[in-house]
């Protein structure tokens, strides 16, 4: 079927916008000061480049170790309570990794209450005589967003696992095998695809984070992106920093790609039986204990610490009124963003079907779904060329036209903010809709055309009824992402405009914890809700 040339002209202008940033990049990195290159490859790269790969190190063996063993655990292993800790270990993904860090600054601070409990209960009088080990450090920071990131990992993995052939399993016992040997020789290596593609994730979220990195004095790359353009007023200096961390963030893409490049599992009728967890014994309640750490200490430590930090400050000084026009803020940019997302990704997914997958159309969905690969920092960055030089061929043409300066219509509104959204999630939103059509018959398609109806009104009375689950599903997600995205928002908001993020930010930056407690307990509630119902949705389909 030959597609009409306005779902062609629709799919290729988005996936021009999310390119846009990009290739804006690279023009500000080339287009860079000579002198200065030199100076960032010597004294900024080298630190910056160090402290991220072993930042990345030590998140991804992390979210491999609690997410790949949380997830064997409740699949395989039958004990009390495991229903609830299927879904509370996603939990987690409901606070933001900067919120963590937050949180733990406070609650671990030398002169803090825990500390001083501590001290007076141990004998000491002063932090001179005891302390904890810093939280302020690589080794804390790599904790912090491995307890906050490990559910990108349990998520794909479970499914995975409770999709698993218990024939294999059950071969290899019969031969022998003990269950540790069937973990590491059969579960573990068919269970590879999964893991690799949610620790990837997981370290995309990491290189992409800069609250948590820059509160815990940790100078990874992105951090120096922000700094080298707002201390130094540099923006070549923070494009050719953005294009060598796009340069990392696409080699680790690469890496995973290649690692998985000869995985190939097929699974007979015969083996398709899910596997029958058994009672837990000896070392199994370790992993028990474990798991329930991690949950402890991702989200139920940092979400009480807010609750009672937010109760204290509302006894001490009541509701801070701006607080209501940040959160107001908050929720006009992440739901013009997300109703923005989803209806784009509808539009580039049923182009994609309309096509019957033609190449040409597969490549520029592709390209659209590219933000979320791009860590906010960069996407900010590549957006200010672009909107900039529309902002002066506007100003030029109202003045030439009408004797009027319009000013910044895009780079100087929430203009820039949205569209920041949209490119970095639009991601979500296609891969939902993209399994979601994966459901919905061709013959469909066929038996509707058959009957004279067009493409537009088949999108609106088949597919558009048919995959709105997905379609919900994914803007649930998208505004939960909206919500508390920090890099590009600090970046590209209107001045003197906050968001709940950018508030909670400042308040930690200056370090008035108690102050942001409420804000930080906002985007928390704001991501539980959808993380339950997503996890029980997603469970329920892995099931089946």
């Amino acid at each position: 079927m030959r597609l009409n040339h306005g779902w062609w002209l629709v799919s290729g202008l988005v996936a021009l916008l999310v390119l846009l940033p990009v290739l804006s990049i690279a023009g500000h990195a080339l287009e860079g000061s000579g002198e200065l290159w030199p100076h960032l490859r010597a004294y900024v790269l080298p630190q910056a480049l160090g402290q991220t790969l072993l930042l990345l190190a030590g998140v991804g063996a992390l979210v491999i170790l609690l997410g790949t063993g949380s997830a064997w655990l409740v699949t395989s292993y039958e004990f009390p309570g495991r229903r609830l800790l299927s879904w509370a270990l996603l939990l987690p993904l409901a606070v933001p990794t900067y919120i963590v860090a937050y949180v733990y600054l406070d609650l671990l601070h030398p002169i803090g209450d825990l500390q001083t409990w501590l001290r007076e209960l141990l004998g000491y009088s002063s932090p001179r005589e005891f302390r904890l080990p810093d939280i302020r450090s690589l080794g804390g920071c790599m904790l912090l967003l491995g307890l906050v990131l490990f559910p990108y990992v349990y998520l794909p993995t479970r499914a995975l696992f409770m999709m698993q052939a218990a024939g294999l399993l059950d071969a290899a016992a019969s031969l022998g095998a003990g269950p540790g040997r069937r973990f590491f020789r059969i579960a573990l290596p068919l269970a590879r695809p999964a893991i690799a593609v949610g620790a990837s994730l997981a370290l995309m979220e990491a290189i992409n984070d800069i609250g948590a990195a820059e509160l815990l004095g940790v100078r990874t790359l992105t951090v120096s992106v922000y700094s080298t353009w707002v201390n130094r007023s540099s923006l070549a200096g923070a494009a050719q920093i953005a294009l060598f961390m796009l340069l990392l963030v696409l080699s680790l893409i690469a890496l995973e790609r290649w690692a998985r490049r000869h995985s190939h599992y097929a699974s007979s009728a015969r083996q398709n039986r899910t596997l029958t967890p058994r009672p837990v014994s000896g070392w199994g309640w370790l992993l028990v204990i474990i798991a329930w750490l991690a949950v402890t200490l991702g989200f139920l430590v940092p979400a009480g610490h807010l609750v009672s930090a937010s109760l204290e400050r509302w006894n001490a000084v009541g509701w801070d009124a701006s607080l209501l026009d940040k959160t107001l803020t908050t929720l006009t940019f992440a739901s013009i963003a997300t109703l923005m997302a989803a209806l784009l990704a509808f539009l580039l997914v049923y182009s994609l079907r309309l096509a019957r997958a033609a190449p040409g159309m597969r490549v520029l969905v592709r390209i659209a779904s590219l933000g979320y690969a791009v860590p906010g920092t960069v996407l900010a960055i590549g957006l200010l060329g672009p909107l900039g030089w529309l902002d002066a061929t506007l100003d030029s043409q109202a003045q030439q036209l009408f004797g009027i300066s319009t000013g910044l219509l895009l780079s100087g509104t929430g203009v820039a903010l949205v569209y920041a959204y949209v490119a970095r999630f639009l991601a979500i939103g296609t891969g939902s809709v993209e399994a979601g059509f994966h459901k919905i018959p061709y013959s469909l398609d066929d038996a509707a055309r058959s009957l004279g109806t067009g493409a537009s009104l088949r999108a609106r009375l088949i597919h558009w009824p048919l995959a709105r689950p997905a379609l919900a599903a994914a803007m649930l997600l998208i505004f939960v992402d909206c919500m508390k995205e920090l890099p590009a928002s600090l970046l590209l908001r209107p001045l003197n405009v906050e968001t709940l993020a950018t508030h909670l930010y400042g308040e930690a930056s200056r370090g008035s914890y108690e102050s942001g407690a409420m804000a930080a307990l906002l985007i928390v509630l704001a991501g539980v809700l959808p993380i339950v119902l997503l996890s029980r949705y997603g469970m329920k389909q892995a099931s089946h």
